[in-house]
């Protein structure tokens, strides 16, 4: 190569193109080439060989590609670069020589397998090395080897550390040792794990040598292990602990007791790897007890946010130790010691999916409470802060007492006075960074949110006129954020929902202009444009009747902003909340206008403008009613039944709200499109999925429809069409016309037409009546009328209809099972309207019916579910008896109505029932314990009940089952635990020590469990223990969601690595479980990764045998499709790319072309996923 300027910069680059294209030797030429010129006397040749080395490298084709020329190049780079390392007297080639080492292995470190021995023989030395550049760049290429290198390698190099840090030659090398511990902890925390025991001894005893590098160093150590290897440092937290809370307050050279004269010291950072030693005298800039401070509040933040179970411990020497520091005299220092406070605040959230409302009080409490009382130590220590000159340390604390306000709201209250002042400092200094004034306003927000408005009208005063200059700036994102905090701060002047005295019209001609300005800018940021509407119509909402003169022309640009495509929404939704005002705020002058232009938007194809327009109308319909036209409604009416459809059931549903409010204000409009809305509506009703909230949006229809009175669509009629198709259906066949589901909803719109109209209401009744007698109605028909007359009989009396009794129970002999199942739902239902005549006679026919005893217990089931729990009290120790005599029935499915109906009984009386049952527990038979097991399963629902303190106290005892020796037994006792951690997580949580181990014990295969059953000529394999095993697996798949604190995940992975090798149906749930664990504990799999891969390999490589039958082929692509989910979530945790068993698989994946179509077509479903689900597969 010449070594003329102008070529020799781009000549080395041009080298990567060409290692793909020229021949395998031609390659090697090259690469020798570079290497016996890296080690030439002349600086620039040394330099672009080693840039032109480096492209090599980065260029060389993956070794799975299965070419041979990765492998033959790099041994030869390594063997040359090993030499030039070794006996090199030039620095900067060794330095060079290093990096292309640590390029080379982290890129292909499983290719130089042969050299791991020779590159660690050739690194170790480089740790002493005089010069601090050469030992750093030595760690950084150990940690690339130790990825890849082999178990005995990896005991070489930790045994060589061991050693050097025992011997401790000079504090300079043992530094470097200690660097180099964390160095690998870093890159591959999982496998040092086994040498903490000896290592952490070491590392403790050299925090107490006086140098300050050295504590760093042990500082960063700890702290790389605390977060890589979290289950081998439980031993060691407590002392590590106390090592950094001793070293936080480390600062020699300085004393806090003169705070008056204190001044700022800022110091700039040096660099990491400073050269010389200190000298003998000691000047304020040699002092570095700062880094040791940093390192230990670091590892202390680390700590923190990986150990949630330690977290009253905290409170209780951590946080008082890190609020005595907020004072902090170095700035970085600080900023650490802040955010492991924050850390800690967060690690306090109560996270929802923990505790429902009713498990709150309790343990999970008390770390609140101690928080709650270390408040004023907190304020007292940061209030002074806010007004200091400092920008980084008043970002600090805005962050910290942003995340304090947002953990326990009102908290500060009583505290406001004294923030105050900082706030307006932040805000009005000439000298704060505009992110200084962003962090202030945000603070301000959750302030405004998280706190009564009360606490604040003494301070409305000094707040506005700062926040209103706010709004003017010039920055955008100061103006946006500016916005939201007015719009929060108009709420608390005035807040309409409650009394107050705080009079805030003086207020208005400071807040009004600065926003009308912002809101007539027409060439300002999107989000400035979307804040100012909201914002000015909160003041319209809360301050309207003090605007006077201003109010019609702020109404005019809102219409202006409705017409244009980027603002509608927002303007859509801040009509909404003008409307809804309580000051009747005048829209006349806009509503001509703006409901045609609300009337176009449900034509849009925007779903979210949909449902806003439709809200607003509805609101302007119930507000605005005198000063509407019935010509301006029409135009509203037309895009309704479009809207209609079970493909969007949400948009249905609040359209059908939107016409119950007209039906009621504007009945003579509905009855002109009524026609087209309940064609719509009857398919809805007929359709499968109609439910729930559009179900109950139906029905409000229907009654208020019936009661418009409006000549066109009578009760009859409705009736009439809402049942015609089930009488369409003929009589032929016992099977239904229409899924169940809409025979459900057919009933309960009829009965409530009846209760609408209650002189309609008998003669259906009785018409229904007939139709059940009567030989010629088909099932269809019948079952419809079965469940209208238990939706009816539910709130109404029918003792009346004296031949129903005898009805229904003909009905049971009915060749139809949906007849049989609708007649004992009605018996049910019907009772439960007449207690007195009819459950007596329901318990006795169950004493005497044992052909008709599952029906006749359905229908007692919903009698005890839908009866309010005083009217049932004078029944209770009948049924009760009854019960309990057919617990031991020999039908599982009898036994688990039988169950279903004690657990429901006891939630009437748990003071006294819930301790019977507890009883049975040691009395009955296999039967009897579980279907007292299964009972007790239906007293956990996920509302709070009165149930859950009792039940919290002896859960236990039911759990105790999980060890009965009755395979069935352990099968229901886990569904309990089951619905327990998944329902009301807060009964079980302080159980998990001792349930834990049952459960594990499920997930086992028992050999004793398999038999051999003969089919004809064949052997087929039954295992009698899978069902439990599967419940074992699905109850280990709950608690990751409710409980993930409580479990020693490391114990888990053990049970789902069994499970990743069991049978085909606990093969798919552990795939499921391993996405889970990736996304929720990422370093835990990561260190287990090399186990948990083989079985995922082994499942995607299986083949079929070629004769197996259809299911068997699907069994096994249903499983590779599953396994191929589980390998994408690993993909997807940080740093995986480093293990070389992954690395190696993904190779093989992308290496055989079925695997890879199944890999990309797993990303393409992925990618189509909502983002809360999808997971992001690079």
């Amino acid at each position: 190569m010449p070594l003329n300027g102008s070529v020799h910069p781009r000549a080395p680059e041009s080298l990567g193109p060409l290692v793909g294209k020229v021949k395998e030797y031609q390659v090697e030429t090259i690469v020798d080439t570079l290497c016996a010129n890296m080690l030439s006397d002349k600086e620039q040749l040394r330099d672009i060989s080693s840039i032109g080395l480096k492209t090599v490298i980065s260029e060389l084709p993956p070794a799975a590609t299965g070419s041979t020329m990765t492998a033959n190049v790099c041994k030869k780079i390594t063997a040359q670069l090993t030499g030039a390392i070794g006996k090199q007297e030039d620095v900067s080639v060794q330095l060079e020589a290093l990096d292309i080492l640590s390029d080379m292995l982290s890129r292909l470190g499983g290719t130089l397998y042969s050299f791991h021995s020779s590159i660690l023989t050739c690194l170790l030395p480089q740790l002493t090395s005089p010069r601090l550049a050469v030992r750093k760049r030595a760690i950084i290429a150990l940690g690339h080897l130790v990825l890849t290198c082999s178990g005995s390698i990896f005991s070489e190099l930790t045994e060589h550390l061991l050693a050097e840090l025992k011997r401790n030659e000079s504090t300079s090398t043992t530094r470097t040792y200690i660097q180099c511990v964390a160095g690998i902890s870093r890159q591959a925390g999982h496998r040092i794990g086994e040498h903490l025991e000896k290592i952490i001894p070491l590392i403790v005893q050299y925090c107490n040598v006086d140098d300050d590098e050295l504590r760093e160093y042990c500082f960063q150590a700890f702290e790389s292990f605390v977060r890589r290897c979290p289950k081998e440092m439980d031993p060691h937290i407590s002392s590590v602990m106390g090592l950094c809370l001793k070293y936080i307050t480390f600062d020699p050279n300085y004393n806090y007791d003169n705070e008056e004269e204190e001044e700022e010291m800022m110091e700039t950072e040096n660099g990491e790897d400073e050269e010389q030693e200190s000298d003998d005298e000691y000047s304020d800039d040699d002092d570095i007890s700062w880094k040791v401070r940093r390192a230990a509040a670091k590892c202390l933040e680390a700590i923190v946010s990986s150990r949630h179970d330690l977290l009253q411990d905290f409170y209780r020497t951590l946080s008082p130790a890190l609020i005595s520091r907020f004072k902090e005299r170095e700035e970085n220092v600080k900023a650490d010691i802040f955010n492991a406070y924050i850390s800690l605040l967060k690690q306090t959230l109560p996270t929802q999916s923990w505790l429902p409302s009713s498990g709150a009080s309790g343990k999970d409490d008390v770390p609140l409470t101690m928080l709650q009382n270390q408040v004023p130590n907190i304020i007292k220590a940061l209030h002074k802060q806010l007004k200091e000159k400092s920008i980084k340390s008043r970002q600090g604390c805005f962050s910290l007492l942003t995340e304090l306000a947002s953990v326990l709201p009102g908290c500060l209250a009583d505290h406001i006075p004294a923030l105050i002042p900082g706030i307006v400092f932040s805000l009005a200094d000439k000298s704060s960074s505009s992110t200084m004034r962003i962090d202030t306003l945000s603070f301000l927000h959750v302030l405004l949110c998280n706190h009564q408005p009360e606490v604040f009208h003494p301070h409305v005063k000094a707040l506005l006129p700062s926040v209103v200059t706010c709004i003017g700036d010039p920055f955008y994102k100061i103006t946006s954020e500016a916005l939201l905090v007015t719009q929060q701060l108009v709420k608390v002047m005035r807040p309409l929902d409650k009394p107050y005295t705080f009079d805030a019209k003086p207020y208005v001609k400071d807040l009004f202009p600065g926003t009308l300005k912002r809101l007539k800018a027409a060439d300002i940021d999107q989000e400035v444009k979307e804040r100012a509407i909201s914002c000015m119509g909160q003041i319209i909402y809360n301050l309207g009747d003090h605007l006077s003169t201003d109010l019609q022309p702020t109404l005019k640009i809102f219409l202006e902003r409705l017409k244009n495509e980027i603002t509608r929404l927002t303007t859509v939704k801040a009509l909404t909340l003008i409307a809804s005002s309580p000051l009747k705020i005048d829209l006349r002058p806009i509503l001509g206008e703006s409901l045609p232009i609300l009337a176009s938007f449900l034509r849009k194809n925007q779903r979210a403008l949909k449902l806003s327009t439709l809200n607003a109308l509805d609101i302007l319909v119930k507000n605005y009613s005198d000063s509407l036209k019935p010509a301006m409604i029409e135009a509203v009416l037309t895009e309704l039944p479009v809207l209609i459809t079970e493909s969007d059931m949400h948009v249905s549903q609040v359209t059908i709200m939107f016409l119950t409010t007209l039906a009621k204000v504007y009945p003579s409009c509905i009855s002109k499109i009524s026609g087209s809305v309940l064609a719509e509506i009857f398919q809805l009703v007929h359709s499968p999925l109609l439910q729930g909230g559009a179900l109950n949006a139906i029905i409000d229809f229907f009654q208020a429809l019936v009661l418009t009175k409006t000549a066109a669509v009578g009760y009859p009629e409705l009736v009439k069409q809402l049942t015609a198709p089930v009488y369409s259906s003929g009589s032929a066949g016992a099977s239904l016309a229409l899924h169940k589901q809409a025979y459900h909803s057919i009933a309960k719109c009829v009965a409530a037409l009846s209760s609408a109209c209650p002189k309609e209401a008998p003669a259906t009744v009785n018409r229904f009546v007939q139709e059940v007698k009567s030989p010629k109605s088909s099932p269809a028909v019948q079952v419809l009328a079965f469940l209208f007359l238990a939706e009816v009989g539910r709130s109404t009396n029918l003792s009346a209809q004296r031949e129903l009794r005898a009805v229904i129970l003909e009905a049971f002999s009915s060749p139809s099972e949906e007849v049989k199942s609708a007649a004992s739902y009605a018996l049910g239902n019907v009772s439960v309207g007449s207690l007195k005549e009819y459950l007596p006679f329901v318990l006795k026919e169950i004493g005497s019916q044992p052909k008709r005893q599952y029906l006749l217990l359905h229908s007692l089931k919903e009698v005890i579910s839908c009866s309010p729990a005083d009217s049932l009290t004078p029944y209770v120790e009948d049924i009760w008896a009854l019960l309990f005599k057919h617990c031991e029935c020999a039908e599982e499915g009898t036994r688990n109505v039988v169950a279903e109906c004690l657990g429901k009984l006891t939630l009437v009386n748990p003071a006294e029932l819930l301790p019977r049952l507890r009883k049975q527990l040691s009395a009955g038979s296999p039967h009897a314990r579980s279907t007292v097991v299964t009972a007790i399963k239906f007293t956990i629902t996920d509302q709070p009940q009165p149930i859950d303190a009792l039940l919290k106290g002896c859960i236990g005892d039911f759990l105790q089952t999980l060890q009965d020796p009755d395979l069935n037994v352990r099968r229901v006792a886990l569904a309990l635990f089951n619905s327990a951690a998944h329902n009301k997580p807060s009964l079980i949580r302080d159980l998990l020590n001792s349930v834990l181990p049952s459960l594990y014990n499920e997930t086992k295969v028992r050999r004793e469990l398999i038999r051999e059953v003969e089919m004809g000529p064949f052997k087929h394999t039954v295992d009698d223990g899978l069902d439990v095993r599967k419940a074992a697996f699905e109850c280990m798949y709950t608690l990751l969601e409710s409980c993930l604190d409580r479990l020693d995940i490391y114990d888990y992975l053990n049970h789902v690595e069994d499970g990743l090798k069991d049978h085909y149906d606990i093969r798919m749930l552990t795939f499921i479980m391993l996405a889970r664990l990736s996304v929720l504990c990422p370093s835990a799999v990561l260190q287990r990764l090399e186990r948990l891969i083989e079985p995922l390999r082994a499942t995607c490589s299986t083949k079929v045998k070629a004769g197996s039958v259809k299911q068997e082929f699907e069994k096994q692509d249903e499983l590779k499709r599953s396994a191929m989910r589980a390998v994408a979530a690993l993909l997807t945790i940080p740093e995986v790319e480093k293990s070389p068993a992954m690395a190696e698989f993904s190779s093989q994946i992308r290496s055989s072309p079925e695997m890879a179509s199944l890999f990309e077509s797993i990303q393409k479903d992925s990618a189509s996923l909502p983002a809360s689900e999808s997971m992001d597969m690079s």
